[in-house]
């Protein structure tokens, strides 16, 4: 039975809960009811020595958490990434037994010597300077807590730990296929995020991330002669931390932190603007030497292009980093393999630098919405290499390998709705059409329903307006409406949660003296805005626009575009009257190609140039 003292006291907390909303409500009024506009934060002070002869290191640190959730927190996690790349981790037989393999990984995790395994051992934790239980549980360190930390308060973990570096599979590990020592990613004890949906305690099978802002100082003990690239800031003089073996780096409010080494690395840098820009790589045949010689002025003209496009990079520096297994984002940083044409090793290098925008200042939580970080990413990748290298012949639009690879992957029968967690896909396939494909599609069709500048205009708010608060869906889609002044919850609702296809037909034409009259239909279940062009037989073309009912207003007109009334969701066929001034010799549905329309060959009708034409498709 509960006790008077105890039921006002549980009162007391409530009403405490109310007035903290009420104030963040208050002084957040970007927040939505999805993301409240509260953030932990987190200080993270830690010393490692790495032995290169045994792959081991040994590591301590300090971790201050800001409790600044309106919750008391009686446990506490962390992310033990090595631990997957051993036999038997989820990250093992997930990939041996998911239909598609990365090739990347396929058995070789199950096939490691085990002085070649990852591991992570906890040997002692202390919370606010008393020991604390814990429990090592595959990926994640479960911290039974002594007392919980309350909200609005601070805590102090204090951790020693042992580890062990893996062959180089995925992302982290040591000596990569082109020799790179140590790619340190996933390195260290991480502490989960806590946020309005709880702990993120995900086990690690190789997908994405989710992270709190934190500031971090960070040495690391080497062998001399040993270059470092990193996340942060080096502290100090580089000559003296190659001679002494001992580099210290700080890095001010990042969800993560990565660094690299190679005792023969090369290191270049270009300043650009306020950012410095950094580059390691191994020496290189000439061939792939050359493309790193001009790598940085690329770099830095995609730094400029991304700037303009999104919103100002805040960070010091970013550094371009030769390593891991591919290319993978991390804060202020990438890691990338070298071995690469002038293009390709321009491409990653871009990609991976466009998430620092996504993955890093706006920081979605990408496992729940993967793509926010890899579509978005990709999208932009796409519009600044076409603003890097196109040339004469280009078609003008850059995201078409999105909208054909989404297009293909939806006609399979095999496509997931995007709101499926990263892990969870059934297919590799499946994930990264969704991630990459569909979710860069996401970005560019909308200029099929705002117009591109206004979609331009909505991504920089997103951004501004989000940055550093962990934004969703509904923080996207509240920018862009914003910027266009009309409703986009359809928009997003069908293009996230289901796998509903576009697919609009032109079926009938009838060509009278003076008015032609033509009949569309929708056939996909997703509903879209119809942009019509006619193309008249002295060559001239008219353009016409047919909103949704549910938009509550439409794109701007074109110059001489005509708008017509709108098509209802709910009505399969519709039918609008135009006039036929010199004759028609072609009607076509979306004839710039900016919707994912999953069959074209219906958007088209070409008449056959007799006096009166009747086109009625069978």
């Amino acid at each position: 039975m509960r006790t008077r003292g105890a039921n006002q006291k549980n009162l007391d907390m409530t009403l405490n809960r109310i007035f903290l909303w009420l104030a963040l409500a208050l002084f957040c009024p970007m927040a939505s009811a999805q993301y409240p506009g509260w953030q932990q934060a987190v200080e993270y002070s830690m010393e490692i020595t790495l032995d290169t002869t045994q792959h081991q290191y040994t590591g301590a640190m300090k971790v201050v958490l800001q409790n600044n959730s309106p919750d008391d927190l009686d446990r506490a996690f962390f992310h033990l990434f090595f631990n997957a790349f051993q036999p038997g981790s989820m990250m093992d037989v997930r990939s041996r037994t998911i239909e598609d393999p990365d090739r990347r990984v396929g058995s070789r995790i199950f096939e490691l010597p085990e002085e070649e395994w990852g591991w992570q051992r906890v040997k002692s934790l202390t919370v606010n300077g008393k020991p604390v239980q814990f429990t090592h549980d595959g990926t994640i360190l479960d911290v039974a807590l002594n007392d919980p930390i309350g909200s609005g308060k601070k805590c102090t973990f204090e951790m020693e730990w042992d580890a062990q570096v893996p062959r180089q599979i995925r992302r982290s590990g040591w000596m990569n296929r082109e020799g790179i020592e140590y790619s340190m990613t996933q390195w260290y004890p991480k502490l989960c995020e806590y946020d309005h949906d709880g702990w993120h305690t995900e086990p690690y099978v190789g997908r994405e991330f989710h992270g709190i802002w934190g500031d971090y100082d960070v040495t690391i003990h080497l062998p001399a002669g040993c270059p470092v690239g990193a996340t942060g800031v080096l502290q100090g003089d580089e000559e003296q931390a190659l001679t002494s073996g001992t580099w210290r780096f700080v890095a001010e409010n990042v969800i993560d932190f990565a660094w690299a080494s190679d005792p023969d690395y090369v290191h270049d840098t270009l300043q650009a603007g306020q950012v410095m820009l950094h580059f390691y790589h191994q020496p290189l045949d000439e061939e792939y030497a050359e493309n790193w010689e001009q790598l940085p002025a690329y770099t830095a003209k995609a730094m400029d292009f991304l700037n303009e496009l999104i919103g100002p990079y805040p960070y010091p520096q970013y550094s371009v980093i030769q390593g891991g297994d591919g290319g993978m984002e991390y804060p202020m940083a990438t890691l990338i393999t070298g071995n690469r044409s002038l293009q390709s090793l321009v491409g990653v290098t871009v990609h991976e630098m466009a998430h620092s925008w996504f993955q890093a200042v706006l920081a979605t939580n990408e496992s729940l919405y993967e793509f926010m970080d890899e579509g978005m990413t990709s999208y932009a990748t796409e519009l600044c290499m076409n603003h890097l290298f196109a040339g004469p012949g280009s078609d003008g639009f850059p995201h078409r390998g999105a909208y054909s690879g989404y297009i293909s992957q939806a006609l399979s029968g095999k496509e997931e709705p995007l709101i499926t967690h990263a892990d969870h896909y059934q297919t590799n396939r499946a994930y990264g059409v969704a991630a990459y494909s569909k979710g860069e599609v996401l970005v560019a069709q909308l200029a099929a329903i705002m117009g591109e500048e206004s979609r331009d205009t909505g991504l920089k708010k997103y951004f501004e307006d989000w940055k550093f608060k962990h934004p969703g869906p509904q923080e996207l889609k509240r920018a862009m409406e914003q910027s266009c002044g009309f409703d986009l919850d359809w928009y997003f609702q069908y293009f996230i949660n289901t796998t509903h296809t576009i697919d609009y037909a032109i079926d009938q034409v009838i060509e009278g003296k003076e008015m032609t009259t033509i009949s569309c239909s929708r056939i996909g279940a997703m509903p879209m805005p119809q942009n019509i062009t006619i193309t008249y037989q002295d060559g001239s073309k008219a353009s016409y626009l047919a909103p949704l009912v549910m938009m509550r207003g439409h794109r701007p007109l074109k110059k001489d575009e005509v708008l017509l009334p709108d098509w209802p969701w709910t009505h399969p066929t519709y039918t609008f009257e135009i006039p036929t001034l010199s004759g028609i010799a072609a009607v076509e549905l979306d004839a710039d190609r900016q919707t994912a329309d999953v069959n074209r060959e219906n958007n088209l009708v070409e008449l056959n140039g007799q006096a009166r034409r009747i086109f009625k498709r069978n």
